[in-house]
């Protein structure tokens, strides 16, 4: 199975830069090979899903993965693709990261069977914590020139950037010490491959021209592209922000979305990205989502696939509800069903107004809670004409003329959901 890894990479669209002999080494030897994360959250997002997928190929090709956690250079900051110099972390920070993110691993990688290939997990600061700053220029910067370094990418592109912050001597270092990183886990463990981004593809040929400069030995070095949007925006961003695994960041019922509401054409190329489906497997489905482009049959095979493996079974049940409360046909206990979270995130932006619970003693005519009490519907005429089209819902159930809102009808003792039509929603907070 060896031998299938780069050809995997290659159908998927995974497969940017390789060092010459690499795919020849991979499919006759075993071998360690490890990507770096970023701890300077204790989350990853969806971004990272895509070097998470490589190592689960790797490992699934027969390969020994290394995650390694850069609690070390995490302190520094990577200057690749940055326009700035970041914000550097503790180390208390830094551990309690690690903690987390491990976790996040562990959904996708072995770990802990019996396998002779199961994954591991480092972290540079153990060993870059116990160099002193002679050690390190005396033993490792002698290798590599600051001509090399200063022809790497990364570094052209913010020294020659037209502005007074410029780069600091310590992101330069950066790629030095992933380098060296690079030398370490080959030294101690055998580790003849890096992966990562193609943004990466300098800092890690600087591991590579380093072990064979130091150790006159041969290492190998693959990148995958950087996933864009089909419009050229970065993969992995929403209005608010990064996309997160931690459903406290993001929610599931938002995550999910996220997959829904992909393109077309972004669903063709992740389905080979985000999925562990086979070549054949992602050709009818493609040729099916092409058949009738309506049903959307690609992004809501992907939601469901990413969803389930980044949370579960349950959270994708969940989150198919709460889209079906909006969307779709759902009562009053649907919406009781929803996790408070949940339901202030998929009603985020829909108007609301407040009404005290004691004016709920005594019922409010539905005419006046449309009309009076929120200003949903213009007058008490409108809102009685609405109610006789037999356009008006009250937590998602149909009502007519001469009822009452009632106490009763709260949704979780503080909301009551009003509807008009599919579309046009307004939310009452009791308080």
């Amino acid at each position: 199975m060896m031998k299938e890894f780069i050809k995997e990479l290659k159908w998927r669209g995974m497969l940017h830069d390789i060092i010459p002999g690499t795919e020849e080494h991979l499919s006759k030897n075993k071998t360690l090979g490890y990507i770096g994360f970023d701890p300077t959250s204790d989350s990853l997002h969806i971004g990272s899903l895509v070097p998470i997928f490589i190592l689960k190929h790797y490992q699934n090709a027969g390969h020994t993965p290394i995650v390694l956690l850069g609690g070390a250079t995490g302190m520094i900051g990577d200057p690749s693709g940055k326009s700035d110099e970041r914000n550097l972390l503790d180390k208390k920070i830094l551990k309690h990261n690690e903690k987390k993110l491990k976790i996040q691993f562990e959904k996708f990688l072995d770990f802990k069977s019996s396998i002779p290939n199961k994954a591991l997990l480092v972290n540079n600061y153990d060993w870059m914590s116990k160099f002193s700053i002679i050690d390190f220029v005396r033993d490792i910067g002698k290798h590599i020139t600051v001509n090399y370094m200063m022809g790497k990418e990364s570094v052209k592109k913010r020294i020659s950037k037209d502005t007074t912050q410029g780069m600091s001597f310590t992101e330069f270092t950066y790629q030095l010490i992933q380098g060296y990183d690079f030398l370490h886990l080959y030294k101690e463990m055998n580790c003849l491959l890096q992966l990562g981004g193609s943004d990466q593809w300098g800092n890690i040929t600087t591991g590579t021209e380093l072990i064979r400069r130091k150790e006159n030995k041969k290492a190998f070095a693959m990148t995958c592209p950087l996933i864009k949007k089909s419009d050229g925006s970065k993969f992995g961003k929403s209005e608010g922000g990064n996309i997160w695994l931690d459903k406290d960041k993001t929610s599931v019922y938002k995550f999910y979305q996220y997959w829904l509401n992909i393109s077309d054409e972004d669903a063709v190329n992740y389905i080979k990205v985000f999925t562990f489906l086979s070549e054949e497997n992602v050709e009818n489905i493609i040729q099916e989502h092409n058949n009738d482009k309506s049903r959307r049959l690609l992004q809501n095979k992907i939601a469901e696939i990413v969803t389930i493996m980044v949370h579960s079974e349950q959270d994708l049940n969940n989150a198919i509800k709460a889209s079906e409360v909006l969307f779709g046909k759902s009562s009053k206990e649907d919406l009781e069903s929803l996790d408070e979270k949940t339901f202030n995130e998929i009603f985020e932006g829909v108007p609301s107004s407040n009404i005290s619970l004691r004016k709920l003693s005594n019922g409010i005519d539905i005419e006046n809670i449309l009309a009076t009490e929120t200003k949903f519907l213009k007058s008490i005429s409108e809102a009685k004409r609405s109610l006789k089209e037999n356009s008006i819902s009250v937590n998602k159930n149909k009502v007519s003329e001469n009822i009452k809102i009632k106490k009763s009808d709260l949704i979780n003792d503080q909301y009551i959901l009003l509807q008009r039509g599919r579309k046009n929603y307004h939310l009452v907070i009791v308080k």
